[in-house]
């Protein structure tokens, strides 16, 4: 057996990141919960390319800022644990997503991880 093979995901994750649906009025019912989610999303896939020396990881990293600003300012002072509580949620599960997609070459999860950071960054284009 070879070494870990960390192309094989990466390269999955380019071709899925042209395939995945931009956000509906669903997936933002609550723009609050959207955001924090996405931020903790944000953060786990630049954290994930810097430990693989991704060279997307400034790209991401500026993205995470400009989806931080989105969810400061639709934060009430009042909701910092909620929202805290939902970023570290989605973070973790977005960790263990590419956990998965790196190490065990999974095609499905290398997808998920996509696709789901790709709706994040979408409504930010829109």
């Amino acid at each position: 057996m070879g070494g870990i093979k960390t192309y094989t995901p990466i390269g999955l994750m380019a071709f899925f990141a042209l395939t995945a649906p931009a956000p509906t009025s669903a997936d933002i019912e609550n723009p609050l919960h959207y955001f924090a989610s996405c931020t903790g999303r944000l953060s786990a896939q630049m954290e994930h390319e810097w430990l693989l020396s991704d060279e997307n990881a400034e790209q991401t990293e500026d993205q995470r800022a400009a989806m931080i600003d989105l969810l400061f300012a639709t934060m009430e002072p009042d909701e910092g644990r909620q929202v805290l509580a939902w970023r570290i949620e989605a973070k973790s599960a977005h960790a263990g997503l590419l956990t998965r997609a790196t190490f065990r070459e999974d095609t499905w999860a290398a997808q998920r991880a996509v696709q789901m950071v790709r709706a994040c960054t979408a409504i930010m284009m829109s």
